[in-house]
């Protein structure tokens, strides 16, 4: 269970130690006194959960003394350094060299809570960055390339598993922007066909004049302009992967010539009569049913079968709410990278309303957001839609599914702790344990 953050308080002068520890505890704070620096130093550690607020002179260590061995030992570790009248531009220095603020003497209950809290938030933030990114740097093979936890992710990985080494071909649903060539890439990365090439045809950007000179390949002097030969796709994905996306797309014409290929597993070039052997896994995509599609005279029906060996069906992002943070530290992260700036980290307002929204464009429309945030181009409010897609049967389902997202996204973040969660939240504790109940939810499997 995570421990909240703490309040590690140095003063000196016992009244002043006594009223601000007395202030900060009705505020509803944890908060630990030390009456000098010597004696707070045993207790630091890097990626503590705590926030530090010392006075600057002490008998002793000083506070900016403590604030440099702070600095060294972990940078964002907020210290608020309490000062005289007479010591602002220190302080103002002080800032600089990594101070979270200061605090002149003498100050108000209301203001020292208010500077705290606000260092507060920002230390629990910062640590639930860190723990998402450790969480990402800690995944390996199919984890670290499918990411979520839930149920949903969870599925699709034990059946990328037990598919990927093996001869069957796969079809592959999904709304756009779900991540289906991904997941054709790691179905191909995982098999012993990984040696070999991974050729992905788009169906629905090949023009129907080009279909058998890009697919079949063709002999020198087939046609005009073919001045030399060249080898189609289906050759040059012989011994991998053939990835067919959209191919609810392809014109009916073309079905029937691939259909050919698929079950004879050899090509011929146009302007050649040679069979050249085609041993390849196929793996197809589509937006659309097939099967209704084959039904209303739109699709062939013996390609849909002779595809339609395994199924997977990849959920949309409004689906697995769940996953949302996870998925867009990696994108932001990748995005910094990309972009050569710093990873912003979002608020826990910016992350709920990315939870709110319903993403009718998928893990791709969440890149946008991920690119747009990292290059500075939002407000502090994303001010994204917040509308729900509607595929959701109907508005008390709708409720449900974003309700139990919140509270397993929330608890989570909290490593299970409800109170912590509940607080988060804006609800009552007993709300809380009522909802979670009713979703079938258990604190400890977010432990």
């Amino acid at each position: 269970m995570a421990e909240a953050v703490k309040v590690l308080l140095v003063e000196d002068d016992e009244d002043v130690r006594l009223g601000a520890e007395q202030a900060l505890e009705l505020a509803g704070m944890d908060v630990e006194s030390f009456e000098s620096a010597e004696r707070l130093r045993g207790r630091l550690a890097a990626g503590a959960r705590a926030v530090i607020v010392s006075d600057v002179r002490m008998p002793g260590m000083s506070g900016l003394e403590l604030l440099t061995l702070v600095m060294d030992m972990d940078r964002d570790l907020p210290v608020i350094l309490v000062t005289g009248h007479g010591d602002i531009s220190m302080a103002v220095g002080a800032m600089r060299r990594g101070a979270y603020d200061f605090i002149e003497k003498p100050f108000s209950s209301d203001h020292l809570v208010e500077v705290v809290q606000r260092a507060m938030e920002k230390r629990k933030l910062t640590l639930e960055v860190d723990a998402l990114r450790r969480q990402l740097e800690n995944r390996r093979g199919l984890d670290a390339t499918i990411l979520g936890g839930s149920p949903a992710m969870e599925k699709l990985r034990r059946t990328l598993l037990a598919t990927a080494d093996t001869s069957a071909d796969v079809l592959i649903y999904g709304e756009t922007g779900t991540g289906k060539e991904l997941v054709a890439r790691s179905l191909h990365d995982m098999s012993r066909r990984r040696a070999a090439n991974f050729v992905a045809v788009n169906c629905g950007g090949l023009p129907e004049t080009l279909f058998e000179s890009e697919i079949f390949g063709f002999e020198a002097g087939a046609f005009t302009g073919a001045a030399r030969a060249r080898v189609g796709k289906l050759e040059y994905a012989h011994g991998g992967t053939l990835f067919l996306d959209e191919i609810e797309s392809m014109p009916v014409s073309l079905q029937i010539k691939l259909l050919r290929v698929l079950q004879d597993r050899h090509v011929e070039r146009l302007g050649s009569n040679k069979p050249v052997p085609f041993d390849a896994r196929v793996v197809a995509a589509a937006k659309e049913d097939l099967l209704e599609l084959s039904q209303a005279r739109k699709f062939r029906e013996d390609l849909y079968y002779r595809l339609n060996v395994v199924t997977i069906e990849l959920p949309p992002l409004r689906d697995r709410r769940e996953d949302i943070p996870l998925l867009f530290e990696h994108l932001v992260l990748a995005a910094a990278e990309r972009y050569s700036r710093p990873a912003p980290q979002a608020t826990s307002a910016q992350t709920h309303e990315l939870m709110a929204y319903g993403w009718p464009g998928n893990v791709r429309e969440l890149r946008n957001i991920a690119d747009r945030f990292v290059l500075g181009l939002l407000d502090e409010q994303f001010k994204i839609s917040r509308t729900f897609a509607p595929e959701a049967k109907n508005f008390a389902e709708q409720v449900d599914r974003f309700e139990r997202a919140l509270i397993e996204a929330e608890l989570r973040r909290q490593n299970g702790l409800a109170t912590a969660a509940a607080d988060a939240l804006g609800l009552p504790k007993k709300t809380l344990y009522d909802k979670m109940r009713r979703f079938g939810l258990l604190a400890s499997d977010f432990k």
